[in-house]
This record gives structure tokens, C-alpha cells and sequence, in this order.
């Protein structure tokens, strides 16, 4: 099954033939990249967009993963989208319009027929409203159209022997953000540098929510005793403290996808 899904993404992408990866650098976008640098597509070319709200480990993580395979990528800086300063709910909406709006001049100056990028099978089922973004700009999925899974997009990964097939999932800083909240360039550094500390700690997929002065950290369960028991307690309370926050909390639901998006039944 995963190879029949393999071989028609492989197939969509020569019929495309001319297109810009939105390429984030994360699992599903490392993958389309890969893929399509892979089958020798005559024009491609990955393009990461760096706004004040993508942690800049990302940022350098595509720089490196596109630079070691030898893949045509370039960086464009954009400025935030003042839309977005109060985070509205409809925020992911506003922010794929504004970045692919963005991606599709580049593509249509530079000669390039499509824009593509690595939306799955899987994201379909979570509160997802800049999928309608994508569609009214007429960005392709190919992973989407293909079927492949999250899952099985790390299978495949890992068949090539890719660092990143394990890579936690990753979202943009304005998640850990509760809605109809102002937005400052503070608040977002200091996210920026908690969740840092916790991944160099050794605590990787872990969210750092932030409520005005306190941190609600959401991380996998198997972290829970670790840092309730450990000696990584004080330290994470220190250092916390000392990038701005005044309390710190440990919930205790664990990380979920998208534990700050509205009931859907109420939308």
C-alpha cells in the first residue's frame, strides 16, 4: 500500500514538472523536498518563508537539510502581518493566504508553473482553516493527493536513512498563543527560548503555552516524572524565570495537537 501511494506522489510530481516547495523544514516538507530534488523535476525549487513567528531553529534546520542534499532553496523574509497581531481564530487563514500569496508571486516571477507544499492525509481531521487558504490560491498537495499519512511519510523517510524522519512535529509560534490575545515581539521570543531549553534538555515535542506571565508546558506524558522528580525541576523553573516568565506550570493532559483550536461543533 505505502508504495502505491509513493509511486503516485511520484507520479504527480513529474506531471507538475515546474514548481516551489513551500518548505518549512519539517518532517512533511523535508520529504516532498526530497522527493522532488530525488526525480530530477527540470525546475524546482524549495522556498522558506522567515517571519518573527517561526522559531529560528527551523529556519536553520531547512538552511542545513536543503544545503547537505544539494537542493535549489532560498529564504524570504516577511515582515508580520499586521493581520494577524491580535491572533484572531481565524488566524491560520489569514497567515497561509498572506505566506502563499507571497510564495505564488515569487513562483509566477520567477517562471515556475505551481506552488506546492506538504499538507497530509492526517491533517484533514484536525481544525485546519488554512486548508481553505491553500484551495482558494490553488496551492497543490501532493502528499494529500497521494494519501500518505504521517506515519507513513516517516516510514519512507527513514527507508532513506534521513535524520529528520523522527523530527517532533513543530508549529508556528502564534499556537502558543491564546486566541484574540495581542501579539508582541517579547512574547514570542520568550516561547522562542523556553521550548529551545526544553528540546536541548532533552524534553523534544514539548509546547510552551503561554497566559500572560505564566507558562503552561504541555509535553509527552513519559516526560511527566522526569521533570516533576528530577533534578531538571529547579532548573527548568530557574531558567524560565529568568526568560521572563513568573510562574510555571506543567499540564497535565500532556501535549495534544491543537489543544488551544475551538470545539468544532461550535464553529
Amino acid at each position: 500500500m505505502i508504495e502505491e501511494k509513493k509511486n503516485k506522489l511520484d507520479t504527480i510530481l513529474r506531471e507538475l514538472k515546474s514548481f516551489v516547495v513551500a518548505f518549512s523544514g519539517g518532517v512533511d516538507s523535508s520529504f516532498l523536498l526530497y522527493t522532488s530534488h530525488s526525480l530530477r523535476i527540470p525546475k524546482m525549487i524549495g522556498v522558506t518563508i522567515r517571519t518573527p513567528y517561526i522559531p529560528e531553529v527551523e529556519i536553520d534546520d531547512a538552511v542545513g537539510f536543503a544545503k547537505s542534499h544539494g537542493i535549489n532553496h532560498t529564504v524570504i523574509d516577511l515582515p508580520f502581518p499586521e493581520q494577524v497581531r491580535n491572533n484572531p481564530i481565524d488566524r491560520c487563514y489569514i497567515c497561509k493566504k498572506t505566506l502563499f500569496s507571497e510564495l505564488r508571486t515569487f513562483a509566477e516571477n520567477n517562471g515556475f508553473s505551481y506552488v506546492i507544499e506538504g499538507t497530509n492525509a492526517d491533517d484533514t481531521s484536525d481544525y485546519r482553516p488554512g486548508l481553505k487558504a491553500l484551495r482558494e490560491l490553488e496551492i497543490r498537495s501532493p502528499l494529500l493527493e497521494a494519501g500518505l499519512s504521517k506515519n507513513e511519510i516517516r516510514e519512507l523517510l527513514h527507508l532513506e536513512a534521513l535524520p529528520v524522519w523522527d523530527k517532533p512535529a513543530l508549529a508556528c509560534l502564534l499556537t502558543r498563543i491564546p486566541y484574540d490575545t495581542t501579539i508582541n515581539d517579547g512574547m514570542l521570543r520568550m516561547i522562542e527560548q523556553a521550548e529551545y531549553f526544553l528540546m536541548q534538555k532533552g524534553y523534544p515535542g514539548s509546547r510552551v503555552r503561554i497566559h500572560g506571565d505564566l507558562a503552561r508546558i504541555e509535553c509527552p506524558p513519559a516526560f511527566f516524572e522526569k521533570i516533576i522528580q528530577g533534578s531538571d525541576r529547579e532548573l527548568i523553573i530557574n531558567s524560565f524565570k529568568k526568560i521572563g516568565f513568573r510562574y510555571i506550570s506543567l499540564d497535565l493532559e500532556g501535549y495534544r495537537t491543537g489543544s488551544s483550536n475551538p470545539d468544532k461543533k461550535h464553529l
